[in-house]
């Protein structure tokens, strides 16, 4: 791949800009669910401080999930300023167009990340 034109860093650009907007308005009113959940069982029930407690759980592994999209994200945009974006971390070799297209913060070209995920 001979690197993008200029269009096309644009396009990466603004499509991650979309998408970091987008991640960051949802983490907004998803802030309460993992609040710390009242143990006082007098006032809330045994099964519904459990329904409680995983609620918070998913809403923690959620949050965790949407911070580590969102430095994704920022290191992509960082690339893209830097002149280094599309390029594996890994191997240093180019992240196929499609792959980009598909997930723009990809960080690993196809043969990098499918190794990353059978270890």
């Amino acid at each position: 791949m001979d690197g993008f034109s200029q269009d096309e860093l644009n396009n990466f650009r603004d499509l991650l800009i979309k998408l970091r907007d987008e991640l960051q308005q949802v983490a907004e009113p998803a802030g309460d669910a993992a609040e710390t959940v009242e143990l006082d069982q007098s006032r809330v029930g045994r099964l519904s401080r459990m329904d409680a407690m995983q609620m918070q759980a998913m809403s923690q592994e959620t949050n965790r999930r949407r911070e580590e999209e969102l430095k994704r994200i920022a290191i992509a945009l960082r690339q893209i300023e830097e002149g280094e974006y599309g390029y594996c971390q890994e191997c240093g070799e180019a992240i196929a167009r499609g792959r980009l297209q598909a997930d723009p913060a990809a960080m690993l070209c196809i043969v990098c990340a499918s190794s990353a995920e059978s270890v």
